[in-house]
This record gives structure tokens, C-alpha cells and sequence, in this order.
């Protein structure tokens, strides 16, 4: 990170599901401060035991603690704009005063399953797909407002809108409604190739277009930091705040990646997508698992698989390293290094969400394959990581077939791209050169650009994003490749075997 000085800078928040981020970036893109602080989901008081819900007021401190510790690091004059990026499907009803009607509830609560089985069956899969390019997945955001719907009814009319998360922590700042298309275009309720809202999608929620605050394309200034936030954050008040979005998308854009390139965003969830000027939902697209979001820019879109990452090795940290301290994430990296290449016949299926991902046609579960009582806990962490790189090759084929790009080579962005061995199982599995920068926060760079635009120091997205320049590491494929085209073919080959299990 290089030293804080009086260097004008733009402040991003960047909200995920377990870290949230205040950012400080320069002109250049370079990271001059930042804060940190963890953040999860909390059981619902009110509700069932498995139910999970964000506790706004606790994610708005984190953030305004770490803005604090920022402005100690940089000039708080210096600070010239805020946006706020976060992930996406995740909302919550509101009064006119902001405050939520109901608590936005987490894409990690299952509460939503049961009425989506329902919907889904009396409506026409590939209709919906095709405008809204969205795959049904229980915590997309409609089937919470249709759950809420039916099962809250006053949360629903006594709002005065519908905030997604990037509008919550926004208005926080602001005291102005608003909401962008990237983020409402994981809501599985967008018209996807007018960029605009499906009345029809709406509709299955008792709800309609007026509900909603207006759009606010990334770049154009919502409003300005309140007094109240000042006193909060120690953000000044009157600096103007930049619309942002969903995460996914700023990642997709400060990449920086190529038009030959897929970028894969590593972190709990991995998505693999590409920038693409033409919107094709087909009956092939759908059936793989393929999801399309909005770009950043009007006119293009995001065609991308959305796959578990490294939620698994956490999985795997949290099952197997329990009692070994800070240091347990290098010492379970150490032992899969220590297992040849191919796990020694162990295989691991990496589907631990059914509903998503370019496994969702078979219908599996997370499921390991062949062990025996030499099977050691090296092999399942290789088989672990070697499992999710079949997944990203899986996805990668059918991210070209849909798309038709002929894709020369993958960036990775994101806390994924750190992991030095899973760097080179990739691109021993794709048979692709797997790039990686030494700027991983690319989410908050792309948001610091897009606001960087917004308040005129740019004049477009490829002038700021020609203003930034990263050093660069390539992993190429190695001698493992042909091993792991083997491997690949037995993994598909378990897939299909395990179909008919999981469908019994």
C-alpha cells in the first residue's frame, strides 16, 4: 500500500458478505488507505432458528469506523467523492425516513425455498430467463419480496420503497432514495435488454415500477454527505456521492481484463464472466446455468457462472484445521502441495448449492469421491481446489458456447487470486494462461473510477481505466495438463453417474 499523503482521493465503500472495506483510492488507482471489519449474517429474533438477516445499523458502524480510521490516514479534504459497491439480490422495504420495514434478509437464509419451487412451476422457466437473464435461485431477490409478500404483508405496504444494499448505505450517507441497474439486475425482476424493470416480474410480487426509487446509472451523482453522516463517518458533508453497485460488475470492470479474456472473481462465491455487447438468453444458456447481469456501461452485459469458491476451502479450514492458529490457511496450502497432482484418485464435486452453477443441470450435492482408509487430509484439500478448477473449466466451455468468444486466457480478481497453487491448478485444468496483478482490490477500483467519472476527473470508462497500470503475473500450463485432462474427464464422467442419485 503506498504512504497516505494530501493526494486527492475517493472513498469507496465496499461491502461484502464478510469483510467491509473502506477504501481510499487515488486518481491512478492506487490504494493510499484502508480499514477493515468483519461482517456476517445474525439469526432473525423473531423468526425460525435457520433464518438470516443483515443488521444494517451494525454494518453501517463497521463502515463508519472505517472510514474514520481512513480519514486518520489520509486528509479528510482530500476526500473528494464516496460510492458504495456491495453484493448483490440482498434489500429490504423502507419508510419514507429510510429505516427498514423489514430486515434485509441474507442470500444465505433457505427461507425462500419452498415458495420458489412453487412459482417456478407456474411459470415458464425460459420466458423468464429471456427477460430477465437470471436462473431461479431461492435468494433472488423477487422471491423475498413474494415471501414477504404473503407472509408480511404491512413490511410490503408500509414501505415507501424498495432499497437494494448499495441504496441502504447510500441513503445513510445521503438521506436520497435511489437504486442502478447493476444491482437491480440481480433481483431477477429487470427487463435485462431494455435496462429497465419487467412489469410482468413484478407483477408475481404484487408490486410495480412506481414502487421503486429512480434509476441512477454508475457515475451520476445520487446526492451529498449529510451533516449527520459527517458527525458518523468523518466523511465531509456537501462532498458529492457516486452512484456504485453491485460488486461483481466493478470487478468485471477494473480488471481491466481483454475482450479475449474471462475474468474470474474469486472469494466465497466465484463467478466467471465476460464483457460482451450483445444479450443472448437461449434455451442452452439456461439449462448450463448461465446468469446475464448489467455492465457498468450501457450496451453491454455480463454473461457469467455463478459457482461456490472458496466458501469450500473454508468449509474445509473449518472442518479439518480448527485448533491451528493464524497460520492454518499456509499450513493447509502446504499439505495440498505435498499431494501429487490428481489427488491420487480422489474427486470432489464442489456443487454445495444445487440451484446455481454449471453443475445445477445434474442436480448434485457437494460430494467426495473415492475415499479409502489411506486417503490422507492433503488429498481432500488438493481435491478440494483440483474440484473447483474442473468446475471453472466446466464453466469456461459453457461460457464460450453461449457467447461465442473465443477466450484466450483468464484474470483472476479477488482474495482467489492469492492462492499461488490454485493459480497454476487452473490453468493446468483450463489449458489457459491464469493472470493475476499485484492490485487484487479490484472491486474498489473499478468503483473508484467509475466515481473518479462521475465527478469529472475522467471523461469516460476507458479513459480512467486506461490511467491505471498493474505489474502483472502469468501462470502458464504446466506438464500436469495432460493429467488433468484425464482427471476432468473422469470428474465429468462422476457427474453423470451421480444424476440419477440425487434425482431419486
Amino acid at each position: 500500500m503506498a504512504a497516505a499523503g494530501r493526494e486527492e482521493v475517493v472513498l469507496v465503500f465496499d461491502c461484502g458478505a464478510t469483510n467491509l472495506e473502506a477504501v481510499a483510492v487515488d486518481p491512478q488507482g492506487t490504494i493510499v488507505a484502508q480499514a477493515s471489519r468483519a461482517n456476517s449474517p445474525k439469526p432473525q429474533e423473531d423468526g425460525e432458528p435457520e433464518w438470516l438477516v443483515w443488521d444494517l445499523e451494525k454494518i453501517w458502524r463497521g463502515l463508519c469506523e472505517g472510514a474514520r480510521e481512513v480519514s486518520k490516514k489520509v486528509d479528510p479534504e482530500s476526500i473528494k467523492a464516496v460510492t458504495v459497491t456491495t453484493w448483490g439480490a440482498d434489500g429490504a422495504p423502507v419508510r419514507r425516513d429510510g429505516t427498514p420495514t423489514y430486515p434485509p434478509i441474507s442470500w444465505q437464509c433457505p427461507r425462500t425455498e419452498e415458495n420458489m419451487k412453487r412459482i417456478i412451476k407456474s411459470i415458464p422457466a425460459l420466458e423468464v430467463f429471456k427477460i430477465t437473464g437470471y436462473q431461479p435461485i431461492p435468494f433472488n431477490t423477487l422471491f423475498k419480496m413474494i415471501w414477504l409478500g404473503e407472509n408480511v404483508p404491512k413490511a410490503l405496504g408500509d414501505a415507501d420503497t424498495w432499497l437494494m444494499m448499495p441504496g441502504l448505505i447510500a441513503h445513510k450517507l445521503t438521506d436520497k432514495f435511489h437504486i442502478d441497474p447493476t444491482s437491480a439486475s440481480t433481483m431477477m425482476a429487470m427487463d435485462l435488454g431494455k435496462r429497465d424493470w419487467s412489469p410482468s416480474l413484478l407483477d408475481l410480487a404484487g408490486l410495480d415500477p412506481g414502487f421503486f426509487p429512480d434509476w441512477h446509472e454508475p457515475g451520476q451523482i445520487v446526492g451529498y454527505v449529510t451533516a449527520r453522516a459527517e458527525k458518523e463517518c468523518s466523511i465531509p458533508s456537501g462532498i458529492p456521492l457516486v452512484a456504485g453497485g453491485h460488486d461483481t460488475q466493478f470487478a468485471l470492470f477494473g480488471s481491466g481484463a481483454r475482450i479475449d479474456e474471462a475474468i474470474l472473481s474469486s472469494g466465497t462465491w466465484e463467478i466467471l464472466g465476460v464483457r460482451s455487447n450483445a444479450y443472448n438468453p437461449s434455451r442452452t444458456a439456461l439449462v448450463d446455468g448461465l446468469i446475464i447481469e448489467a455492465d457498468v456501461r450501457p450496451g453491454l452485459w455480463n454473461p457469467q457462472l455463478l459457482m461456490m469458491g472458496s466458501g469450500v476451502l473454508e468449509w474445509v479450514l473449518n472442518n479439518f484445521f480448527l485448533r491451528m492458529g493464524d497460520e492454518r490457511y499456509d499450513i493447509m496450502i502446504d499439505e495440498a502441495t505435498n499431494v501429487p497432482a490428481g489427488s491420487e484418485g480422489l474427486i470432489l464435486i464442489p456443487s454445495f448449492v444445487r440451484e446455481s452453477g454449471p453443475t445445477k443441470k445434474y442436480g448434485t450435492m457437494g460430494t467426495l469421491l473415492g475415499l479409502t482408509l489411506r486417503t490422507s487430509r492433503g488429498q481432500v484439500i488438493r481435491s478440494t481446489i483440483e474440484g473447483l478448477s474442473f468446475q471453472l473449466k466446466q464453466a469456461l466451455r459453457i461460457l464460450v458456447e453461449a457467447t461465442g468468444i473465443d477466450v484466450k486466457g483468464i484474470r483472476v480478481v479477488g482474495g482467489g487470486g492469492k492462492n499461488f497453487l490454485w493459480n497454476q491448478i487452473r490453468a493446468d485444468v483450463t489449458g489457459l494462461p491464469v493472470t493475476i496483478t499485484e492490485q487484487q482490490e479490484y472491486t474498489a477500483l473499478g468503483a473508484a473510477l467509475v466515481a473518479w467519472i462521475g465527478i469529472g476527473r475522467y471523461r469516460s470508462l476507458k479513459d480512467a481505466r486506461e490511467s491505471v497500470f498493474s505489474q502483472e503475473k502469468v501462470f502458464e500450463p504446466s506438464a500436469n495438463q495432460r493429467l488433468y485432462e484425464n482427471a476432468f474427464e473422469r470428474y465429468m464422467n462422476s457427474l453423470e453417474s451421480l444424476r440419477g442419485y440425487y434425482r431419486s
